[in-house]
């Protein structure tokens, strides 16, 4: 009967001849390319001049069917109205729809068309932030107000040249 033991000490034998020869190899590697400057960085606070907002405009057009009746016109009566009213009554124009026009439904036998109706959107897409740092005036976008401080991440690293100096 064979024993466990000698050929535990036979594997362990063979494992420790052949690394001198992985040491070899791993001499022969080339040599690793200096390490660069590590960088120094932090967090500070800058003092914010101004933010203002930056929108974006998106304009979209639909159809939409109008229909008005053939025999009503619509009638203004500008003439009646003198000084202040003639103001009030003007706004009141733009602002309300005419009194004159009818919506009718297209099976009332009224003048039916396709208007367009244009729409404009602002969207915010972001702040344009001047602040100071250090004396130094800076510009960012950002895509939030900062309120009057935002925060800064400083970073020094030297330069290293190649002629040493």
């Amino acid at each position: 009967m064979l024993r466990p033991f000698p050929l535990q000490t036979t594997l362990l034998l063979a494992a420790l001849a052949a690394a001198p020869a992985v040491v070899a190899q791993e001499q022969m590697l080339p040599a690793q390319p200096p390490a660069a400057p590590q960088e120094n960085v932090r967090i500070d606070y800058a003092k914010v001049l101004s933010a203002e907002p930056v929108h974006q405009t998106l304009r979209a057009t639909s159809m939409v069917e109008r229909c008005g009746s053939a025999s009503t016109t619509p009638v203004k009566q500008e003439e009646d109205r003198r000084g202040l009213s003639r103001v009030v009554g003007a706004v009141r124009d733009v602002l309300t729809p005419s009194e004159g026009i009818e919506e009718v439904a297209p099976s009332a036998g009224g003048d039916c068309r396709m208007v367009p109706i244009e729409r404009e959107f602002r969207r915010p897409i972001g702040y344009d932030v001047d602040y100071v740092y250090k004396g130094v005036k800076y510009r960012s976008r950002l895509p939030y107000d900062p309120g009057n401080r935002v925060r800064v991440r400083v970073s020094v690293t030297p330069v290293v040249s190649s002629s040493g100096q």
